[in-house]
């Protein structure tokens, strides 16, 4: 990929802040942290460059990033660890962007006790160094997976979470409801933010687009689960990173309508939100498939398998409480999304 290209002339942006993001060679993280950089804030990136996935593509991640035309810096550190406390006191962020997790929900079935440790004591650390901070926000990724068996579509935050179908699931609920205590008793600002299936340039090598792509160029047969009959709200990386910038810069928490007696569990008294960050355009999984084929030039040879454990039919994101109140507008479809995709994919492994 030309540095040029990811690189255009920086635009500093009035009230530029340091901006701490964790999980910052990750996917979301990376594209969130060349936004900002972009932008003329000081951007500070936290991962711990761990094994879950290809770490050469981290790695190549953080070496755009490091080239940037602007201010950013990285430390490889651990957020389950707790000097992790001491470091963030001493970095002293504005603004933390707490993108550091295990995700997968297949993954968190074999080993849960690993999502105890990175998404649940790691988070614990941030809220801890966030209450002796002089924190302007703390915006973190949720996931979709916390609506679980709910079915009735589509989905909003006024809806019930508590029918977690795996453990992925339960670490992020968790999350939110640890941010919502720390609210209370710190005033610590925090919003969630519910992502709906991203996808896009960068992705994780476990997620479907880059696994079908992969295995198709490879003439690999595609395991598609649930004989195919998925409905995924995918969203574009681009658009996530646009609601997420929303968030991150909007410190207006106050709900004067927030009643006890009938409480909203996506806002509250405290300064405490949550936020889905979805397409609004939900796609059937073959004609995601069908997609990539065209963009490939190459027809899948398809396996189709059961519903997998923990696994949901359907996703679909209301996304008008973010619409509403911070004019998020999501613009890409799967047409423009998946070639962007395949194109980087075809570019970085030459093939």
């Amino acid at each position: 990929m030309t540095l040029k290209a990811e690189w255009p002339k920086i635009k500093t942006v009035k009230g530029s802040r340091k901006i701490l993001i964790t999980g910052g060679a990750g996917f979301i993280g990376f594209h969130l942290s060349k936004r900002l950089i972009r932008e003329g804030h000081k951007v500070i990136g936290l991962d711990s460059i761990n094994n879950y996935y290809d770490q050469n593509l981290k790695k190549d991640r953080l070496k755009i990033l490091n080239k940037a035309i602007g201010s950013y810096s990285f430390i490889k550190h651990d957020i389950s660890r707790t000097s992790t406390i001491g470091l963030l006191k001493e970095i002293e962020p504005s603004i933390i962007v707490n993108l550091a997790a295990n995700a997968g929900v297949r993954y968190s079935i074999k080993n849960p006790r690993i999502y105890i440790k990175n998404n649940i004591y790691g988070f614990l650390n941030i809220l801890e160094a966030a209450k002796e901070i002089n924190l302007d926000n703390l915006v973190y990724a949720s996931t979709s997976s916390v609506y679980g068996a709910n079915t009735d579509y589509p989905f909003t935050e006024k809806k019930g979470v508590d029918h977690p179908l795996q453990f992925y699931a339960v670490t992020k609920r968790t999350n939110e409801l640890m941010a919502h205590s720390y609210a209370n008793l710190f005033n610590v600002k925090s919003t969630g933010l519910r992502f709906f299936t991203v996808y896009g340039p960068w992705g994780r090598p476990d997620m479907a687009l880059f696994l079908f792509t992969k295995n198709i160029l490879q003439k690999r047969p595609i395991k598609i689960f649930n004989n195919g009959d998925h409905l995924r709200d995918f969203t574009y990386i681009d658009d996530i990173v646009d609601g997420m910038h929303k968030v991150i810069f909007d410190f207006d928490y106050k709900n004067e309508d927030w009643n006890p007696a009938r409480p909203d569990p996506s806002s509250s008294y405290a300064p405490f939100r949550i936020f889905n960050i979805g397409a609004n355009d939900p796609v059937k999984l073959m004609d995601y498939v069908q997609e990539i084929e065209n963009n490939l030039g190459i027809q899948a040879i398809k396996e189709f398998h059961p519903l997998q454990p923990g696994d949901v039919k359907a996703t679909i994101a209301d996304i008008s409480n973010i619409q509403n109140k911070l004019g998020y507008n999501p613009s890409t479809n799967i047409k423009t999304g998946i070639k962007n995709f395949v194109n980087w994919y075809r570019e970085y492994y030459q093939v």
